[in-house]
């Protein structure tokens, strides 16, 4: 028999778009009688239309395994997730899950707003199926864990949402349900508390429990989950190993140009009187890159755009890795050893005498600031791709799990 704790087979659910007239009021019956009356009915178009927020999803999870769903907005991560919590029905398909489900999907789910933090932590257990003996036994753990034990008798709807999620992971994470389901809900919480709720699902699924854990933050899911699934425009795009997910995931939506005209560029923050204008990685003599390896010089060109003169103009560029870890900072106003003026058309350059990152995915943050005020920034859908090149002469190179920097040393040994 096989160990999988979701089964997941040709999953599909169809939502109905268009405009529908669930009731009428007394003008418009009023108004209905009357065109009767004179032979004009009423006609009402209605377009109507279906979606598919998932179409033909089929997945299996093991028992005690973490799995990190990944996708851009509208994929379908949460209607995935409703369906396995049973909140929704699918359209078609099937799902096989072997235990308890505790889900956190979004912030108060499964709490009674009436009812206090004690009586829903009682509640919750209930429905998923615990004695009270069994609730009792770890009552105190989830109060302590959600650090809210002077509101513990007060309805949850004066919570705020810090508090709601505070309470509800507690509730989720230690009343032992066999699979736990977690959404971008944690995102609700302070940092300290985010930590300290990524660590506690580490421990549950140490202690064999099955986790499925949405989320946009890439370092967290390579850090926790065993396995990713990537979901886009409702249907699974891949399966397997997290680090490479979460690279396919961010190659889907990363610009593989080395030339970039930024006039249009939908990524751009509000434009002040510096404008950016394009973006080329050259070498040494000046022409566009058609690829980057370890260990190669690079130039990057950012031209800019001004009406009128500015004397104190500085660039950055930001690169941060695959997983979203800034990971280095080009930034004129520290390296540059004169200050930069813009007027008109204007070319900055910023040279890499080696390019030390590790092989992967790098995105780019461009941004201009004039006296110390942001003009322009773009945010996203820039980036770039490093080769491997086996710069130490050994035939390998460290693995990114060591980090993302190459470092060009030399090793001796002797007495």
């Amino acid at each position: 028999m096989s160990d999988f704790a979701i089964r997941v087979e040709g999953l599909g659910k169809e939502y109905q778009l268009g405009e529908f007239e669930p009731y009428k009021t007394l003008r418009d019956v009023i108004v209905g009688a009357g065109q009767r009356l004179i032979g004009k009915e009423a006609s009402q178009a209605r377009q109507d239309s279906s979606f598919w927020a998932l179409k033909d999803v089929s997945f299996e999870v093991k028992q005690g395994e973490m799995i990190g769903i990944i996708g851009p907005n509208g994929a379908g991560k949460s209607t995935l997730l409703k369906i396995l919590s049973r909140i929704t029905e699918p359209t078609e398909g099937q799902i096989e899950l072997r235990g308890r489900v505790g889900s956190l999907l979004e912030v108060g789910t499964g709490f009674h707003p009436e009812l206090t933090g004690r009586e829903n932590i009682f509640l919750n257990g209930a429905i998923l199926g615990m004695t009270r003996v069994e609730i009792a036994r770890r009552f105190d753990e989830i109060v302590a864990f959600s650090e809210i034990e002077q509101f513990l008798d007060t309805p949850v709807k004066r919570y705020s949402s810090g508090m709601y999620v505070r309470l509800a992971f507690a509730v989720a994470a230690h009343l032992e349900p066999e699979i736990l389901i977690v959404d971008e809900v944690l995102s609700v919480g302070d940092q300290s508390f985010q930590n300290k709720c990524l660590g506690k699902m580490s421990h549950v699924a140490n202690d064999g429990r099955t986790i499925l854990f949405v989320s946009h933050n890439m370092a967290a899911v390579e850090a926790l989950c065993d396995s990713g699934l990537l979901l886009r425009n409702g249907k699974v795009r891949m399966i397997g190993e997290t680090a490479g997910v979460i690279e396919k995931y961010l190659q889907d939506g990363a610009c593989s140009s080395y030339d970039i005209d930024l006039t249009s560029h939908a990524g751009r923050a509000p434009q002040g009187s510096v404008t950016l204008k394009r973006l080329r990685m050259t070498d040494d003599v000046g022409a566009t890159l058609g690829g980057l390896h370890l260990g190669q010089p690079a130039t990057f060109e950012v031209h800019l755009a001004s009406e009128r003169r500015l004397p104190e103009v500085s660039v950055a560029i930001h690169i941060s890795s695959s997983i979203g870890q800034r990971v280095v900072s080009l930034h004129s106003r520290y390296q540059c050893p004169r200050q930069i003026s813009v007027d008109g058309h204007t070319v900055v350059r910023c040279r890499m005498d080696s390019c030390q990152l590790i092989p992967g995915t790098y995105s780019i943050v461009l941004s201009v600031d004039s006296i110390g005020q942001r003009v322009d920034r773009i945010e996203s859908g820039l980036g770039f791709e490093v080769a491997p090149r086996d710069v130490y002469g050994t035939g390998r190179l460290p693995p990114p799990r060591d980090g993302v920097y190459v470092p060009m040393v030399t090793w001796h040994v002797g007495n």
